[in-house]
């Protein structure tokens, strides 16, 4: 039975893997969970698997779930309690379902204690690839990718060297707003945007899909994940969600992994992984859907995948600032505080003014995240 621990277990990712869990019982069991503010969901969660740890983002939090939830459980909470959520238990696998940078710090603990990732939290490659990788090759850790896209590529190259890649394509459904032109983004409003054609995914990672900067920051992840230059990463959008991802070799052969979109399928595979069970997914039937569309990415239309391969091509800390000031600004429009395109307009305007500091350490990351977030937050438009 493989021991596992979930950092981020009310958001999409995560009740989505305690899904896979329980439909597993007997080949899963939940060490423990991370969670934010959802104090209801999180004590209906520990009576279902009865974790033996949990972390509350808040003290109030942990408080309140400990008169819920009763004895036989330890509630921890803050920056500490998600530390120990992800190094101190016994999990073999820490699912790293968090949105943002915060996942950072606990996945570099985890690797620290020897325990596998299951990488959900893409922010944590892009801010600070160069350690995390590092950290992995020198305790043996494996990086098993959640993503679909990264998932797919995963089980694509099926342990090739990267020298018999010629590239490798990320498919993007385009997101709500796919079909219009830039002019008819102006004044689209939250709900809109939050309107995703093909995923159930949380608002976060739905407004990055809009925009673009969800596979801007799957671009950077790749690089990170499978050791490729950016000249040979490409995106094409891909209406259907079908084909999750492809790799072409040095032979022109092309492998492709396909299926329905529903994330409990990658999810699954990094936790089984080399093994593969039954999946309560629904299997794909191509003559139902009898057509697959591909279209090519136009980075005058999303501008924020072209300047995602410019801070991945720039490195050092052009990600981080391009993350951190993303986040700010999809927070900033999630409460009608900005118009959707001025998402972009504040990660750019950022960018320009920053000079990328190479090979930063995790404390220098931590500062230039700070900065960038506080600039954001104060830029008026």
């Amino acid at each position: 039975m493989k021991r596992i621990a979930v950092l981020g277990s009310t958001g999409s990712i995560g009740t989505q893997t305690l899904d896979v869990i329980a439909h597993h019982p007997e080949q899963f069991r939940l060490e423990a969970l991370a969670a934010g503010s959802n104090v209801d969901l999180v004590v209906e969660q520990i009576r279902r698997f009865r974790p033996k740890l949990v972390s509350m983002a808040d003290r109030d939090g942990a408080e309140r779930v400990k008169q819920a939830a009763g004895t036989g459980v330890r509630v921890v909470y803050g920056e500490e309690g998600l530390i120990e959520a992800a190094a101190a238990t016994d999990a073999e696998l820490v699912v790293t379902a968090m949105v943002g940078s915060q996942g950072l710090g606990p996945t570099l603990a985890a690797i620290e204690a020897g325990k596998h990732i299951g990488l959900a939290n893409k922010e944590t490659l892009v801010s600070a690839g160069h350690l995390v990788t590092a950290a992995a090759r020198r305790t043996g850790v494996m990086l098993l990718p959640v993503d679909s896209e990264h998932s797919a590529i995963f089980q694509c190259l099926h342990r090739e060297p990267s020298s018999h890649v010629r590239k490798i394509v990320l498919t993007a459904s385009g997101g709500s707003f796919r079909d219009k032109t830039r002019d008819q983004l102006e004044g689209v409003t939250v709900k809109e945007a939050l309107a995703h054609p093909n995923w159930s995914m949380g608002a976060k990672i739905t407004i990055d899909s809009a925009t673009m900067a969800n596979k801007g920051l799957e671009v950077i992840e790749a690089h990170w994940l499978f050791g490729l230059d950016y000249d040979r990463i490409e995106v094409l959008i891909h209406p259907e969600s079908i084909i999750h991802s492809f790799v072409e070799f040095k032979d022109k052969s092309i492998l492709a992994q396909m299926g329905m979109p529903d994330m409990r399928v990658p999810i699954q595979y990094a936790l089984t992984y080399p093994e593969r069970l039954d999946s309560p997914a629904a299997s794909l039937d191509l003559t139902a859907i009898s057509r697959l569309n591909f279209r090519a990415m136009d980075y005058d239309r999303f501008p924020m995948l072209r300047i995602a391969f410019e801070c991945g091509r720039l490195g050092g800390t052009a990600p981080t600032v391009y993350n951190a000031a993303n986040e700010v600004a999809v927070a900033r429009f999630l409460q009608g505080d900005i118009d959707f395109l001025h998402i972009e307009t504040i990660v750019e305007r950022l960018l320009d003014g920053h000079t990328p500091l190479r090979d930063p350490s995790l404390e220098e990351i931590a500062e230039h995240d700070r900065l960038a977030r506080e600039a954001a937050r104060r830029m008026t438009l």
